[in-house]
């Protein structure tokens, strides 16, 4: 995930290894990180360990007795400029056997506190504005463009509707949403493989969205790190397709168990893929059994109407 690969950060140049785990985070202080993960640990009673950056710089300009007259009667002093750097990570172990999985969690809430930070300040101006925001997240091809198309196309007239597409690339997507019927701003993460709630924020903001509307934000495709971002949404909506199998949910549960909604896609597609409808459900509630499931197929219109029902609900509920 983000908080263990540094993805959070891709044009970072400062890293620092966990000596004892060799994990390496990219980190925009590194100081500051230390810093704000050793304060998280002691404001949450969390064991932790104290990593201190010990970095001396011992300028010893020293004469080491070598001072003399040459033959002219100069004095010639011969200094040696030592400078040590040492970058030493020193761990006072204050984990009495626990290992450095707190210090893990602690280093993650620190690469996460500025979004977290930004996120519930996004939560606060969609919820004044009596904006829904929805955070859709799938892998790549799931069809969740193809859902806010339809999504759009039948309730344009009914609600306002804004999207905000993540994409490391292009504006493909964005171009769909428009011709769809809605005003959308296309994201680029570049190297980035989700969406942050900075970027949110500032799409948002272009955006505008009219009070009591909707804001679908289609985060870019990846079932890992999107789980670990808090947009600010009022909750995340999984997309999965009948052509992925049934064990998305087992494989990675830390996706499904963030979101409220599974959207079972392609169920047109099922016959021809050999897909289990009651095995992918049973995997899903087996992670998260209290997600709501709704298979439909975006393409065709098949129970669409129960997914557009759920959503005007939710609508009409804030």
């Amino acid at each position: 995930m983000c908080g263990v690969c540094g993805c959070a950060d891709p044009n970072s140049e400062v890293s620092m290894t966990d000596v004892k785990t060799g994990v390496t985070r990219k980190l925009r202080d590194s100081a500051s990180s230390l810093a704000e993960a050793h304060a998280f640990a002691h404001a949450h009673g969390l064991p932790h360990d104290h990593l201190h950056d010990h970095t001396h710089h011992h300028d010893h300009l020293r004469d080491h007795g070598h001072s003399k007259a040459d033959a002219h009667g100069h004095v010639q002093s011969h200094s040696h400029d030592h400078t040590h750097d040492h970058d030493h990570i020193h761990d006072h172990d204050h984990d009495h056997g626990h290992g450095t999985d707190n210090r893990v969690v602690a280093l993650e809430a620190a690469i996460l506190g500025k979004n977290d930070a930004i996120a519930a300040h996004n939560r606060g101006w969609f919820e004044g504005r009596g904006v829904l925001a929805l955070n859709f997240v799938s892998s790549p091809g799931s069809g969740k463009t193809a859902l806010l198309e339809a999504t759009i196309r039948a309730l344009k007239d009914q609600v306002a509707i804004s999207v905000i597409e993540g994409d490391q690339m292009t504006t493909h997507d964005a171009d769909r949403i428009r011709a769809a019927g809605a005003p959308a701003i296309q994201v680029n993460t570049g190297a980035g493989c989700h969406l942050e709630a900075d970027m949110v924020a500032e799409a948002a903001r272009a955006l505008n969205p009219a009070p009591g509307s909707l804001l679908l934000i289609e985060n870019v495709g990846n079932l890992v790190c999107p789980a670990m971002f808090d947009l600010g949404e009022a909750m995340k909506i999984a997309v999965i397709s009948t052509t992925e199998g049934e064990d998305k949910p087992l494989k990675y549960p830390h996706m499904f168990r963030a979101v409220k909604i599974v959207v079972v896609n392609k169920m047109d597609l099922a016959p021809h893929v050999g897909f289990d409808e009651a095995a992918c459900c049973d995997n899903i509630r087996a992670v998260n059994p209290r997600a709501e499931i709704i298979c439909l197929s975006a393409k065709t219109g098949q129970n669409l109407e129960t997914w557009l029902d759920r959503l005007m609900q939710l609508r009409n509920a804030i």
